[in-house]
């Protein structure tokens, strides 16, 4: 019989896949920085026009601009936490699903037990 698992993806943390994660970071920040430039430059686009009354309307881009600042602080967070963490780290990336084949007789506390594949500069390492 085949049964789904859960399988756990984590990263190890060298040189490489830590530039390419500060890169990432670095490049989702500036891209929130610009959307966040973007609705302030819409939003005073449309009070100039003064084409609407509503407050319901400022209130809607503030908030989107608040949502944009916070993740960029929270990506601020994640920098600094990556520059902390020492080589060969393990980051959990993502959660897999696999399909476990098992039979009469097997020992469910081996099956259930969570299953964790480890990737080092891209490439699997280890499966655990």
């Amino acid at each position: 019989m085949k049964i789904l698992q859960s399988v756990v993806v984590k990263q190890v943390l060298t040189e490489k896949s830590k530039l390419f994660l500060l890169e990432g970071y670095e490049k989702n920040k500036q891209q929130l920085i610009k959307e966040c430039e973007q609705l302030k430059f819409e939003l005073k686009k449309l009070e100039k026009t003064k084409k609407f009354q509503s407050n319901n309307l400022k209130i809607h881009f503030e908030k989107e601009i608040h949502k944009r600042q916070e993740k960029a602080k929270l990506l601020d967070f994640q920098i600094e936490q990556l520059h902390i963490l020492p080589l060969g780290s393990e980051l959990k990336e993502k959660e897999v699903n696999a399909i476990i084949d098992i039979e009469v007789g097997d020992c469910w506390k081996t099956v259930q037990s969570e299953k964790t594949i480890i990737i080092k500069d891209g490439i699997i390492d280890e499966i655990r």
